[in-house]
């Protein structure tokens, strides 16, 4: 099962990307976990310090940005 945090502390932007993952998730029927994370401590741990960010299984695999949604399904699919 693949883990998947959504790092951000409520913006819209941050809103906008939790909507995209769920709704990729749910898309690419990959078994995954779903994690809002609003800690900046946590952030800072996973070395996250500009958000939107996504993590899939502890990889960083983007920042600052919203995601497309095809390619949150390729993130889940590797």
């Amino acid at each position: 099962m693949k883990h998947v945090q959504v790092l951000g502390p409520g913006c819209a932007k941050c809103d906008e990307t939790a909507k995209i993952v769920r709704e990729a998730i749910a898309e690419s029927g990959v078994q995954a976990s779903f994690e809002k994370v609003t800690d900046f401590g946590v952030m800072a741990q996973l070395g996250v310090f500009t958000t939107p960010a996504v993590v899939v299984d502890g990889q960083v695999k983007i920042v600052g940005k919203v995601p497309k949604k095809a390619d949150v399904i390729a993130w889940l699919s590797a």
